[in-house]
């Protein structure tokens, strides 16, 4: 769903997929956030302001801390989104129908002190209506169910994974929704691995957010996981914000 990923330069790895059914993962902590409310009449309606608020939103390096910088590339092509294929595969595709606008941006944490380079991606949705931010949470978990082994490029998948889910009321983050997952990630070019991977997505209204993150070597799960839930709790408040303006 990521952008999720999946997100974290992969062609799924930013969309807010890549979701899990294997098991159950420890809860993510709560933020100090609040559940958003707004009028829908007064949420963006063109693609145009769509994109604006994502910007407004979206994180930027300094959302995860301050050893974090800017990917290559830093953003996605906005005209496409990251489908999962019948074959498991990740794939770049046109946007679907019930989306408005979506944009990925990708980190990394320099390979440093005998630790391999960090991946990371965040991405933000903005649907047509709030039913369709809902299916996206929905599907995400379908995704996971057929296909436990994700291909997010040549050389580079994820697995194994475990999942939370939290529905609104059970979690103090400004989200109707909100998944978590931990699993396996695997990439020839740093080595093979298994390294740890962390995935958040949040729904509220009609919008979507997702943080992930990708190890790699002397990278523990504990602190692949705080980075990407830092990410995510900012980009939550950042949502709250720019809905408050709209309001």
């Amino acid at each position: 769903m990521l952008a999720a990923c999946a997100g974290g330069g992969t062609p799924a790895g930013t969309r807010s997929s890549a979701s899990a059914t294997a098991g159950t993962a420890p809860a993510p902590g709560p933020t100090e956030t609040a559940v958003i409310d707004a009028d829908p009449a007064k949420l963006p309606a063109t693609r145009a302001k769509a994109l604006r608020l994502i910007r407004e939103v979206i994180a930027e390096p300094a959302a995860f801390g301050p050893a974090v910088v800017e990917g290559s590339p830093y953003e996605s092509d906005p005209a496409t989104w990251p489908v999962l294929g019948t074959d498991c595969v990740w794939r770049q595709e046109k946007p679907a129908a019930d989306v408005l606008a979506g944009l990925s941006r990708y980190f990394e944490v320099p390979a440093a002190g005998g630790k391999g380079p960090l991946r990371l991606s965040a991405v933000v949705t903005v649907h047509r209506t709030r039913e369709d931010a809902r299916w996206e949470m929905a599907e995400s978990l379908e995704e996971t169910m057929r296909c436990p082994t994700q291909q997010l490029r040549q050389g580079e998948s994820i697995g194994s994974m475990l999942a939370s889910a939290l529905a609104r009321g059970e979690s103090q983050h400004s989200a109707e929704d909100v998944l978590f997952e931990t699993g396996e990630y695997r990439n020839e070019a740093l080595g093979g691995g298994p390294y740890p991977y962390s995935w958040y997505l949040s729904q509220t209204l009609r919008f979507t957010v997702a943080v992930t993150g990708k190890g790699a070597k002397g990278w523990s799960e504990d602190e692949v996981d705080a980075l990407t839930n830092q990410a995510h709790s900012t980009m939550l408040r950042n949502l709250e914000s720019a809905v408050e303006k709209q309001s």
